[in-house]
């Protein structure tokens, strides 16, 4: 995929994020949520970090299968069960990002939901990669 990230100077800085990608290639990869499930179906962790890291690490996944690396998404939305409690820990989310992601960001959004499929689930991650 080639990417172009851009964030423009008359929006805020963007941290953790790109304010707009455009991305161009052959495939286009949807991703389904992704919770804090193990193999056997299973909610892992009970933090809000711990739980993002293993969404974002089965989103990671998926992706893998599907022919693509990180780089290649275009767009992330993070669903969290208490938005605050995201805040609360947006440095450390961000640490997770880089260490699994790296540091090309997608376009991406939190929103806050009342409860997610799971019960015991804080946050699930969906997102699109274009794929060369």
């Amino acid at each position: 995929m080639s990417a172009e990230r851009i964030n423009p100077p008359d929006l805020s800085p963007a941290t953790g994020f790109s304010h707009a990608v455009v991305a161009t290639g052959s495939r286009v990869v949807f991703l389904a949520g992704q919770t804090a499930l193990d193999t056997d179906g299973n909610i892992v962790g009970d933090t809000l970090p711990e739980q993002f890291e293993r969404a974002l690490t089965g989103l990671l996944v998926a992706l893998e299968a599907a022919g693509g690396t990180p780089a290649d998404l275009a767009r992330v939305t993070v669903y969290a069960t208490d938005v605050a409690d995201y805040r609360a820990h947006v440095s450390g989310l961000g640490r997770i990002w880089r260490r699994l992601a790296g540091r090309d960001y997608p376009a991406m959004a939190v929103v806050g939901v009342v409860r997610l499929w799971d019960e015991r689930a804080l946050v699930e991650l969906d997102g699109f990669a274009v794929l060369p």
